[in-house]
């Protein structure tokens, strides 16, 4: 077994091709043709079905193709770490960002790791914070941002910021950054919410069942894109959180407010892997991401945001999570919500 080997069966497994894995590996077909048929020989197991669709991997090339990934993502990790260059940080790094958070910080991020360390690769992927979260358990990414973790034993966590849940709406609907809506006022239209289990979901039947509340639920689903585009079609309101929606907001394209009576609120957190060592690498784009969010919220651009060791105010307990009693806060308006504000009106 060789890297050769390695490289064509996750290839191959990846694009379901031996004639395309050929193109991106600059190879002819019947090479990789070879080195498939070597591994599965020397594996004792066959690795793909030939199907007329393509090449379709058996449950043992399916394993192999993944635990195959992850060596040779480890393999390019260390190249990158030991080129010569004493005066650079050098390593590829994958980050994990919220799909609701990736506009907001994705290029900033980038930005900041080219001026500041350019011998770091970043590879960014998105999700929601189950998927991240278990990326990350697995080794398939280096750094995440998460929402409502308190630490596991398998991960040390950061608080970063805290968000308030927002309503999302039609235009006219008319809703205002300025003009809080109480959940029971929400619960009296339709609505499009999140799966079941979904950390977003969590939170708002955790403030229904404290208010008593039952929702008109028209529609379910995993993707915040789809909550919007449902909710856009007419099957009911949503709710969101505002970063992600910001500039739909701007543009005019829904109405928004901040959820209240309760506040539903929750909280942002860095995750890093708790045991071994952590590359300087990964340290570099830790420090530069924490850096970001939180400068970001301070500038005001995080709409219904702030930090966790912000003094709280005197107000209605908002729903939280165990994550929140981390660092107690209260979420502070943000001069964002009055750029939100302008865009419901223009």
């Amino acid at each position: 077994m060789d890297f050769k080997q390695l490289k064509a069966l996750v290839t191959v497994a990846e694009v379901g091709s031996v004639t395309r894995a050929a193109e991106l590996l600059h190879l002819v077909q019947p090479a990789v043709t070879r080195q498939i048929r070597t591994l599965e020989t020397e594996l004792g197991v066959e690795l793909f079905e030939r199907t007329r669709y393509g090449m379709r991997p058996t449950e043992a090339g399916a394993t192999m193709a993944e635990r195959a990934a992850r060596a040779l993502r480890e393999l390019e990790r260390a190249q990158a770490e030991i080129r010569p260059d004493p005066q650079a940080v050098r390593g590829i790094v994958s980050v994990g960002l919220l799909e609701s958070t990736a506009d907001l910080l994705t290029d900033a991020l980038v930005d900041a790791m080219v001026r500041s360390h350019p011998g770091i690769e970043l590879r960014i992927v998105t999700g929601y914070s189950g998927h991240l979260q278990r990326w990350l358990d697995d080794g398939d990414v280096d750094l995440s941002l998460l929402y409502n973790l308190t630490g596991t034993p398998s991960l040390n966590v950061t608080p970063l910021a805290r968000e308030q849940l927002w309503a999302v709406a039609p235009p006219d609907a008319g809703l205002r950054a300025d003009r809080p809506v109480p959940l029971r006022e929400f619960a009296a239209h339709r609505v499009v919410m999140p799966t079941p289990g979904h950390g977003l979901r969590v939170l708002i039947d955790a403030a229904a069942r404290r208010r008593g509340v039952a929702f008109q639920i028209s529609v379910q689903t995993n993707s915040m894109r789809q909550q919007m585009r449902l909710m856009l079609a007419g099957h009911g309101w949503t709710i969101l959180p505002a970063v992600g929606i910001a500039a739909e907001v701007a543009a005019g394209l829904v109405s928004a407010a901040p959820l209240c009576e309760p506040e539903i609120r929750r909280m942002l957190v860095l995750g890093v892997p708790r045991p071994g060592r952590i590359p300087l690498a990964s340290e570099v784009v830790a420090q530069q991401l924490t850096r970001l969010v939180r400068a970001e919220v301070r500038a005001g651009h995080w709409p219904s945001a702030g930090l966790p060791d912000e003094t709280p105010t005197a107000r209605e307990p908002a729903v939280t999570t165990a994550a929140d009693r981390i660092s107690p806060a209260e979420i502070q308006p943000s001069r964002f919500s009055k750029q939100m504000d302008k865009g419901t009106t223009s």
